[in-house]
């Protein structure tokens, strides 16, 4: 049986000796990168929490969660997946058949259901103002068009609680997604056989509140609702490295269980 955690200070990391924590593995929406995470990833190596946030593509439902598939697969031990927004839907898709992932984490996200797309998912109840502020525009030697977020709205729609210069230069900073994220059925959902937790953003105006409820409610999910724009791993850092570290907690007890099963 392992010793409680111990940090140890590895290059400025706190790393947790014990061999239940799991690695955190970040993976960003639409609009954004993996320097959104930040502020979290501070938190959670404070904790001694092993931390990967991924570089999603943001080309394609399918591709998206292949790629981050591929980087599950070199992370031994267990793993706590953690999505925002279209990055929800995402881990819905890549964490199926993956053993060492031990718990799901969304955050004002789409936790998609079998056959279930973004946009179908918008139209769960309440009603996003996305689609209405959308640009398009092509991309040499790819079938479809991407959108980015009009600048004009993206504090009031993705960041109303952030200070306006920060939002403004996230809108200019935003990573545009191809139409493909918005319109491809999910495969399978993962949440349907590894527990899941919903952190939900009461002030979203791109994932209608009614939505995400109905979206955390089908999926058992152990839910905890704050007063949060859509962008709530960066106005919210603290309660969003909070529920990570409950369903990181949630692991570790389960592997220190099985260990003395074993």
């Amino acid at each position: 049986m392992s010793d409680p955690a111990r940090p140890n200070d590895v290059a400025g990391i706190n790393v947790r000796t014990d061999t239940s924590a799991p690695t955190i593995v970040l993976v960003h929406g639409a609009f954004a990168d993996s320097s959104s995470w930040a502020a979290v990833i501070s938190r959670l190596h404070s904790q001694g929490y092993p931390t990967l946030a991924v570089a999603n593509p943001l080309r394609g439902l399918t591709s998206d969660s292949d790629y981050t598939r591929s980087v599950l697969a070199t992370i031994a031990g267990p793993v706590v997946l953690v999505g925002h927004a279209y990055g929800g839907a995402v881990i819905t898709n890549a964490a199926v058949g993956n053993p060492r992932v031990d718990a799901l984490v969304y955050l004002s996200a789409f936790a998609l259901d079998d056959g279930e797309s973004v946009v179908g998912a918008l139209a769960l109840g309440g009603r996003s103002e996305l689609p209405d502020h959308l640009i398009m525009r092509s991309v040499p030697g790819e079938v479809e068009a991407e959108a980015y977020l009009d600048p004009v709205h993206f504090h009031r729609l993705f960041a109303q609680d952030l200070a306006l210069d920060h939002a403004a230069w996230l809108a200019s900073a935003q990573r545009p997604a191809s139409l493909a994220t918005l319109g491809t059925p999910s495969g399978q959902a993962a949440w349907r056989s590894i527990p899941s937790w919903y952190l939900l953003a009461s002030r979203d105006n791109i994932i209608p509140p009614v939505a995400q409820h109905a979206m955390a409610r089908r999926a058992g999910a152990t839910t905890v609702e704050i007063n949060s724009s859509h962008a709530v791993m960066l106005s919210h850092p603290e309660r969003v490295a909070e529920i990570v570290m409950a369903a990181a907690d949630a692991v570790s007890r389960s592997v220190i269980d099985d260990e003395r099963a074993g």
